[in-house]
């Protein structure tokens, strides 16, 4: 007990103080706990160990020989799914809150850290230890904005739980497996989403602003594998707006520091994956990285249609277009954006060439702005499989 309880003197920040990862803080929630004693271990801007936390939860570290293994990270499995009948008001089909509810009932969890919205602001997060399914349904829908999922963790030690499910993304979970032996538990189960590009609440404001027409009705939105963002608006209307149309000298400030400078867009360390870019449109893309990850998806696997996954095109050219491109703020004409969206949905990469596509164009972006804002970090916090991804293009001074 005495490991366990160590971290209990300490206190965690005042809110609006300085954090110890500074300006690349992502707020994940670990500095709003007495887990901020092991805050220089465990943040994933202060100390980058994918490769040895991938070892603790799935037994080994990915294979950078198998491509693979090095975009996706350690697996046994991969699909494309959907549910057979959709959650009402899910992001998607509602594959997580499925998973989520049929842990809870089966009572294989006491509890469910997931993230709904705050009573004021519909894109506001407020995690909470979810105990019924209705909670866990109120929070459905992905939350763009830097979520501080781990600032229950004290509570979920106080409460005396032992068998807790987390829903969240990379930063937040590799957080979490650095404390993981500290939390008490008998077992943890982890649901994690792809995540990229987040934005604090001023800064999606401008996103919406800049790039909706209507940016006071969106309820949500993501950026899809037909290279156009959509935006899901009150009245149930979907507008969708082509990546290259996209204002990206206006946007250039609007994405968090954090995401800047993160090379886990595919949440390395989850038991499950759940997201949609290496999955054919309308589609969910499904990845299982260990026996707790196959054993939380068998529960809803006859909830599901299932296919294989895919993999069409060539994404080099594309990619290597787009890092001058976007380096400069070039965004083209609507018309000419609408035009090269429609081409490159025809002929452009599918499946897990469109997710590969997706991880080398931020992968380069974010290797740029580390190596240019921050130089002293790049030889640590890039990792290995990153470095590799990356050298595969030729990158601006």
């Amino acid at each position: 007990m005495t490991v366990i309880n160590s971290h209990r003197k300490a206190k965690a920040l005042k809110q609006g103080s300085r954090r110890p990862a500074k300006d690349l803080c992502s707020e994940c929630g670990l500095c709003d706990t007495y887990y901020i004693h092991y805050v220089k271990e465990a943040c994933a801007f202060i100390n980058q160990q994918i490769a040895e936390l991938e070892t603790i939860a799935h037994g080994r570290s990915r294979d950078l020989n198998s491509e693979n293994d090095l975009y996706f990270g350690v697996h046994q499995e991969m699909m494309s799914a959907k549910k057979i009948e959709p959650i009402e008001g899910a992001q998607w089909t509602g594959i997580v809150s499925t998973i989520a509810c049929e842990m809870l009932t089966r009572g294989l969890v006491e509890g469910v850290v997931c993230v709904q919205n705050s009573d004021e602001d519909r894109f506001q997060p407020k995690p909470i230890i979810a105990t019924t399914t209705e909670e866990i349904l109120g929070a459905k829908v992905n939350k763009p904005t830097l979520s501080p999922n781990l600032s229950v963790l004290e509570q979920i030690e106080q409460s005396g739980m032992k068998r807790l499910l987390v829903i969240g993304v990379g930063c937040q979970i590799q957080a979490l497996r650095a404390v993981e032996d500290k939390l008490g538990l008998e077992k943890l189960y982890v649901l994690g989403t792809p995540c990229v590009d987040n934005v604090t609440r001023a800064g999606l404001q401008k996103f919406l602003e800049t790039t909706s027409k209507s940016p006071d009705t969106v309820v949500a939105y993501e950026f899809m594998q037909d290279f156009r963002v959509h935006f899901k608006h009150e009245d149930g209307s979907v507008e969708k707006v082509p990546f290259f149309g996209l204002k990206t000298n206006q946007l250039k400030d609007v994405f968090a520091p954090s995401c800047m400078t993160c090379f886990d867009y595919v949440n390395s360390l989850a038991d499950l994956v759940v997201g949609y870019m290496g999955a054919p449109f309308g589609w969910q893309w499904i990845v299982v990285r260990n026996d707790i990850g196959r054993e939380m998806l068998d529960l809803v696997k006859n909830q599901l249609h299932t296919q294989p996954v895919i993999s069409r095109g060539d994404r080099t050219q594309a990619v290597q277009n787009s890092i001058p491109a976007y380096d400069q703020g070039v965004t083209l004409p609507m018309w000419a954006a609408k035009l090269m969206g429609v081409v490159i949905e025809k002929v452009g990469p599918k499946g897990l060439e469109y997710a590969r596509f997706s991880i080398d164009s931020h992968f380069t972006r974010n290797y740029l702005y580390v190596k240019r804002n921050y130089p002293e970090k790049l030889k640590d916090h890039v990792p290995e499989y990153a470095e590799k991804i990356v050298s595969q293009y030729k990158l601006p001074d």
